[in-house]
């Protein structure tokens, strides 16, 4: 007899546009009490202001995943490529002043 497990597979969509991305040089991450706020910016040189160009609001557990998520990719880019990647401590904070949560 055959095993009829359910999967837990989900099949995503992807539309033309999505798919085109959105360029964003700057992430600014907030939290509340029971969310975590993405907020992806082009900052384009000279340019006085910049606008936010998507908002991403996660669950803490949700935001949790995908730190385990980015850091287990970045991870697999650097055994493959050889590249390695800017440690934490060699970013500058924006403003010169470290957020504190």
């Amino acid at each position: 007899m055959e095993n009829n497990k359910p999967t837990n597979e989900i099949q995503v969509e992807l539309s033309e546009e999505m798919a085109q991305g959105t360029y964003a040089n700057l992430a600014i991450i907030s939290h509340s009490p029971s969310e975590f706020i993405l907020d992806f910016i082009r900052v384009v040189p000279g340019a006085p202001k910049a606008k936010v160009k998507s908002r991403v609001i996660l669950t803490p557990d949700n935001a949790k995943r995908l730190l385990f998520t980015l850091q287990d990719n970045l991870a697999k880019f650097e055994e493959q490529t050889g590249g390695k990647t800017a440690k934490f401590e060699d970013f500058a904070p924006i403003g010169g002043v470290k957020g504190e949560a």
